[in-house]
């Protein structure tokens, strides 16, 4: 083997521990920060999303002995279960139903009317049951929604006062059925009759999906790809840089 092809094999070697480690240190804090930014773009979805995604996952009947102890945020599975219920269109036995009428501003809906119908309901694994908190029910409620899309003058007697008619108007409805299973993540505590129930706490809200979490993500990023991809894109790139420039580091220590 020559003493040139040598030489070639070593220059990019040569090259790379001549990189300062700082550059891609610098670069990999700017691809999280990038990545982190294009992820809260989607708002309180994306919080929802990763407490969803990370809370822990505990039985119910744990969860019930949790809420005679400290709070703690936690994920349980289980069957939807009422002792009454109301039905919808399709006859279907509901236990919650939220219905919005939005408008369409600076490419967000804002809602201008907001009813809900609930009756209590309980979460079930097996015989074991827990109370879910109804009235915490927000943002965190990831269903798949029905959507019907118009315009202000759909519903002139409705809209606020001064609204063009040509403006964009949606009625969403979200609802929960007692025939699904759901995901709930919330504090286990005692409600004011010493029943426990999950709800809201620690700053934190009460999730409930009746999705498995690939479909629930899906729903929370609305459909959209592009943006995640982005987001994945420069939070592994930005590992990886931020690696490189800790090796470069070291081998800089080392010669």
């Amino acid at each position: 083997m020559s003493w040139r092809f040598l030489r070639a094999l070593s220059c990019p070697a040569r090259i790379i521990a001549a990189v300062p480690p700082l550059i891609p240190l610098i670069a990999g804090f700017v691809a999280l920060a990038a990545g982190v930014l294009v992820l809260r773009t989607y708002g309180p979805r994306y919080r929802v999303g990763r407490l969803l995604a990370a809370t822990p996952e505990v039985t119910v009947a744990e969860a019930r002995r949790l809420a005679h102890g400290s709070s703690r945020y936690v994920r349980v599975r289980g069957r939807i279960d009422a002792e009454d219920e109301f039905e919808d269109d399709a006859h279907r036995p509901l236990v919650f139903r939220r219905t919005r009428l939005q408008l369409r501003r600076d490419e967000d809906w804002t809602s201008f009317e907001d009813g809900r119908e609930r009756v209590p309901f309980v979460v079930r694994d097996g015989l074991d049951g827990i109370d879910i908190d109804d009235a915490a029910l927000d943002v965190g409620l990831v269903v798949v929604p029905r959507e019907s899309v118009g315009t202000a003058a759909d519903v002139a007697d409705r809209v606020p006062p001064g609204t063009p008619p040509e403006t964009p108007v949606r009625l969403r409805i979200e609802q929960i059925s007692s025939v699904e299973h759901a995901i709930v993540v919330g504090v286990p505590g005692l409600d004011e009759t010493g029943t426990p129930r999950l709800s809201a706490g620690l700053g934190r809200p009460l999730v409930l999906t009746t999705l498995e979490p690939a479909e629930a993500m899906r729903i929370l990023t609305e459909g959209a790809r592009r943006r995640p991809l982005v987001a994945a894109a420069c939070l592994v790139g930005g590992f990886v840089l931020i690696l490189v420039g800790l090796v470069l580091a070291v081998i800089g220590a080392l010669s």
